[in-house]
This record gives C-alpha cells, sequence and structure tokens, in this order.
C-alpha cells in the first residue's frame, strides 16, 4: 500500500514559491505584490489559485492584502506568527545568529513553568517517564529525540494546552538543532544528569524544586549551545 504524502496541491506550490522570493529579497518587507494578473503569469498558474495562496500567506502574516490596494509585504519578523517558523527552518540562511540562543531564551521562560504543573498533576506519569529517559543511549539522536519527547510529555501533562501547542511550533528545528546540540558528550551527560535529577524530586514529590532545576539547566543549555557555536559545532 503507497504510503507517501499526496503531491502538493498548485496553491501549496505557489505559497512556497512566493516566501522564497520574499526571503531572498525580491519582494523584501515594506514592498508590494505585482498586481494579481502580472504575478499569476510569472508563477505560472491561474488568478483563483493565486489568490488561494495569498490568503495562506496573510494567514500566516507574511502579507497584508486590501482590496483595491496592492498586497503590502509585511515585516515577518514583527508581525507575523508562530507559523512562520516552519518557513524559517527551511531557510537557514535568512536566520540571525542569535536565533537559536533567543529560542531557547523562550523555552528558560516556559519549561519550569510547565514542568512544575505537569509535576503537580501527574506525578506518577512523569516518573514512568523519566525512568524510561534515564536509560537512552548515550548517542546524539537519542537524545534529541528523548529530549523533545520529555518537554511535549510535560507539556501535555500541564494541563494547558497553549504550551503544547507553542512547543509543537518549534518540532523541526527542535528536533535538528538538539541533533547538534547532543553531539557534545558534555551536554548528554547533562542532559542524563537532569533527568535523573527530576526523577529523584518525582519520587519525593517536590515540583517547586523540579521547576528550580529546570530553569537552571535551560540557563546552561544556552551557554552550551554558545560554545557549541563558537567552537564550530565540532563534538567534545
Amino acid at each position: 500500500m503507497d504510503r507517501s504524502p499526496p503531491p502538493p496541491r498548485p496553491a501549496e506550490i505557489a505559497e512556497n514559491r512566493l516566501i522564497e522570493a520574499i526571503l531572498n529579497g525580491t519582494f523584501p518587507p515594506g514592498s508590494t505584490l505585482p498586481n494579481e494578473r502580472d504575478l499569476a503569469t510569472r508563477l505560472g498558474i491561474t488568478r483563483p489559485t493565486l489568490r488561494e495562496a495569498l490568503q495562506r500567506l496573510a494567514r500566516d502574516g507574511w502579507v497584508e492584502i486590501h482590496h483595491g490596494k496592492p498586497t503590502r509585504v509585511r515585516d515577518y519578523w514583527r508581525e507575523g506568527n508562530l507559523n512562520i517558523l516552519s518557513a524559517l527552518i527551511n531557510h537557514p540562511e535568512v536566520l540571525p545568529p542569535t536565533f537559536i540562543p533567543d529560542l531557547l531564551q523562550v523555552r528558560v521562560l516556559l519549561a519550569p513553568a510547565y514542568c512544575r504543573l505537569a509535576f503537580e498533576r501527574a506525578r506518577d506519569e512523569v516518573k514512568n517517564l523519566l525512568e524510561a529517559l534515564c536509560e537512552v543511549p548515550d548517542e546524539a539522536d537519542a537524545f534529541a529525540v528523548a529530549d523533545w519527547q520529555l518537554h511535549h510529555t510535560l507539556t501535555v501533562l500541564s494541563g494547558n494546552p497553549v504550551f503544547t501547542l507553542i512547543l509543537n511550533g518549534f518540532r523541526e528545528l527542535y528536533l535538528t538543532m538538539a541533533q547538534r546540540y547532543f553531539a557534545r558528550a558534555a551536554a548528554r551527560a547533562r542532559s542524563r544528569a537532569y533527568y535523573e535529577g527530576l526523577l529523584e524530586y518525582a519520587r519525593q514529590n517536590q515540583p517547586e524544586a523540579a521547576e528550580a532545576l529546570t530553569r537552571a539547566v535551560m540557563l546552561e543549555s544556552i551557554r552550551l549551545w554558545e560554545t557549541l557555536a563558537h567552537n564550530g559545532h565540532s563534538a567534545a
């Protein structure tokens, strides 16, 4: 049975081509797109297909549509939303050097809160998960998946679905960057110690201590990432 994904629809292809044109500076932020007829001809699509693509772009914050006026390209860093992340991670050349540390800083703000909530609401489930994660093989790929599993499960167990939705917006980038991060033996060792520490706090029913440990480890992960970037992503 063929389980391959269906081919992209014409509107999706047009959407991706327009995103690439925005990111490569063909249509920079603040500029306006050509009129509908010319743009459809340029892309080799019908005008209804173009309208559908533009509506999708407007939904995510790439463009601003006003009937009777040219379509404006938004400043996607200031006016976009989480959906834009999916496109940006496929174009690492447009990401500023501070993007990953900035992303990790967001995790510093969120992870301690959803960790504490998960410990308070579902301690036994957290304990069972951590017991399994403490046995993760000492391999970068295995740690990347395990770390994602931990944080995703903690957001679910926190009882606040907004945490999960936010984290899901970073999934592909998270896994890609985690593989690079966990290429370092020191990063794997620190995370294993973190999992073991969380497990002990789960056994002792200490959600506040788990929250404090998570905050400290998330801050340390920023320093480790910056060291990794400075050393040219070499494993240690």
